[in-house]
């Protein structure tokens, strides 16, 4: 049973069913995959996979599938040879919604600013089919042999990897992702440690970075183009808070809505005597119990 922090509990109860958020936090995570259709179709994989495996579509990703052996006899689907050929990818459901909602087109020019270890990086790669340039970065060297070797064994070959601090990038894309390094308390059901080390100082100077890093996604992004930043952070200072700060340092930032097929919750308007911009109601939120997914934080921004 996890043990939560008495300011924790109190911060939550302000944002959730508190009693609901802790139920599921104490409960598995239900493993999902996503077919690379960079080397196999859906079909294809499900033919290869169902004799042993169950799977069940996740609403909002073609692609996606929460996967659970019919005799209850292993979970290891990363050692099957499937996943070792790279026809699909380990990912959570919650995981697969940035891509989605960022959608790029064919022969466009894309940038996952924080890309490893890969799972978003691979998943934008299939939608665009391996055409235009993907620029998948990353600033941990450390993290980049992950990356690579994703990339590999995902069959991407439109993809440049560079190392470097997000805040630098100083050249124009039609769409950027920037899955944000974020305090992960959307993840906590895969992650006891996320509980013992959550504090607000952290997810204080983890919004400053936030900020520094949209804005740099923003003056990155072409005219009329598209920017999705998403967290796997529950916190309205990481998440609604960023926005805000954006919409209201940007008049030509424009938030639109995230129509996808997804249970999810109000977005957070105001918070601690905080009133945010109303158009953070157009972001996506949603709690572990929403979905039983991890937690997630979407919003999509054009550039008008």
């Amino acid at each position: 049973m996890l043990q939560f922090k008495q300011k924790f509990i109190e911060r939550y109860s302000k944002l959730t069913d508190i009693d609901s958020f802790i139920t599921i936090c104490n409960t598995f995570l239900r493993r999902s995959i996503r077919v690379n259709t960079l080397k196999i179709s859906v079909e294809e994989l499900k033919n290869r996979l169902e004799k042993d495996w169950a799977l069940t579509q996740i609403p909002w990703c073609s692609e996606g599938f929460w996967i659970k052996h019919k005799r209850e006899e292993r979970r290891d689907i990363g050692n099957l040879l499937e996943h070792t050929l790279g026809y699909f990818y380990v990912q959570e459901a919650a995981s697969m919604i940035p891509p989605v909602v960022l959608s790029p087109s064919l022969h466009s020019t894309v940038l996952d600013m924080a890309a490893a270890p890969g799972s978003k990086t691979t998943q934008l790669a299939a939608i665009m089919k391996n055409t235009g340039i993907l620029v998948a970065n990353d600033n941990d060297y450390s993290r980049l042999n992950a990356l690579s070797i994703n990339l590999e064994r995902c069959g991407v070959s439109n993809a440049i990897i560079t190392l470097m601090q997000g805040k630098n990038f100083d050249v124009k894309f039609d769409y950027i992702l920037l899955d944000a390094p974020c305090s992960g308390s959307g993840t906590i059901r895969k992650s006891a440690k996320t509980v013992r080390i959550w504090n607000i100082n952290m997810i204080k100077k983890l919004a400053n970075n936030q900020k520094q890093l949209i804005e740099t996604a923003f003056n990155c992004l072409k005219e009329n183009g598209t920017l999705v930043y998403s967290t796997c952070s529950l916190e309205p200072e990481e998440d609604e808070g960023v926005i805000d700060w954006l919409l209201n340092k940007f008049d030509n930032a424009k938030l639109e809505d995230i129509n996808i097929n997804i249970k999810r919750s109000n977005a957070v308007e105001e918070f601690d005597g905080v009133k945010y911009n109303p158009d953070v109601k157009k972001s996506l939120r949603i709690w572990p119990q929403d979905n039983d997914t991890e937690g997630f934080f979407v919003a999509k921004i054009k550039k008008i």
